[in-house]
């Protein structure tokens, strides 16, 4: 088992870094903004007040920080982890950022002689708190097989898919599917409602169709009570559809539907709903059908 440094305890981070404590890892905890560091400490693994003091010793640095700009000061800023990591340390950022910033990480890790894999991940609080993440690795073959026991201690779907830079990519498409299926989910539930259709039925036959999805099956009980409690942020999603759209643009692919979307994600931030749960998307459409007041 390794010794990880674990910076970056937030909703998905901190049951993550728990996951690995319980799975036998030596963990250490860093959280910049706030001590979240409880649950970590409770399973067994150790409170740190720095980075530095975090990656002094370890094997192996978890990262899981919301955006690009946070990922390059964990990593490169001064103080990070560039600068205390011993060199051959492998370096696992679950972040989800811009393809081209882990692309110039990586190539920065490999000159200080560190090994990065980008990882972001897939499944919300409930897949992290599971240990049932879907986890898309870019970065070198040998690095990711090296890396397969921490991953094994936080996912249920571990897939290599590149060179540095692909995970990102990949999530970029991920979270393009979610965001269209949570806002085509909260259409047909308006559709309903406005027919009085007994809607916890109807959730549980289009579950069982070609309509069935897994955003139909997370958060359909959200959108039926209106509880937005955040399993993952609609400010977090705005961002991640910003990294598609402008990725798009550039590869010169036209995405219509995923344009759509990423505005529907800004109309809902400049509502005061960039803090729900990204269900909450149901919300928008209620203001645009006239039905928010119900």
């Amino acid at each position: 088992m390794s010794k990880v440094a674990f910076i970056g305890l937030g909703i998905m981070g901190s049951p993550m870094a728990v996951n690995l404590q319980v799975a036998g890892h030596q963990v250490s905890g860093y959280n910049k903004r706030r001590d979240t560091t409880g649950p970590l400490v409770e399973a067994g693994g150790r409170r740190t007040s720095s980075i530095a003091e975090a990656v002094s010793g370890a094997e192996v640095v978890a990262v899981m920080v919301p955006d690009s700009p946070d990922v390059q000061e964990v990593l490169a800023g001064p103080g990070g982890v560039f600068d205390n990591a011993a060199p051959g340390t492998l370096v696992i950022d679950f972040s989800s950022i811009r393809p081209d910033v882990t692309t110039a990480l990586a190539a920065t890790a490999r000159e200080r002689g560190l090994r990065l894999l980008d990882a972001p991940v897939s499944g919300g609080e409930v897949g992290a708190r599971n240990a049932a993440l879907s986890i898309m690795v870019g970065g070198a073959a040998e690095d990711f097989a090296a890396a397969k026991p921490i991953f094994d201690a936080v996912g249920k779907t571990v897939v290599h898919v590149g060179p540095s830079g692909a995970g990102q990519t990949v999530k970029a498409a991920n979270q393009l599917i979610v965001g269209a299926n949570i806002q085509v989910l909260a259409e047909a539930l308006v559709f309903l409602e406005a027919y009085g259709v007994d809607t916890q039925a109807a959730m549980d036959v289009l579950g069982g169709g070609l309509a069935g999805s897994a955003v139909l099956n997370q958060k359909r009980e959200n959108m039926l009570t209106r509880s937005f409690v955040p399993g993952f942020r609609i400010d977090l999603h705005h961002k991640d559809m910003g990294i598609v759209t402008t990725a798009a643009r550039e590869a010169g692919v036209v995405l219509p539907v995923g344009a759509t979307v990423a505005q529907l994600m800004v109309s809902a931030r400049a509502c005061g709903d960039g803090h729900l749960d990204h269900s909450g998307l149901l919300r928008g459409v209620e203001r645009l059908a006239g039905r928010d007041e119900r």
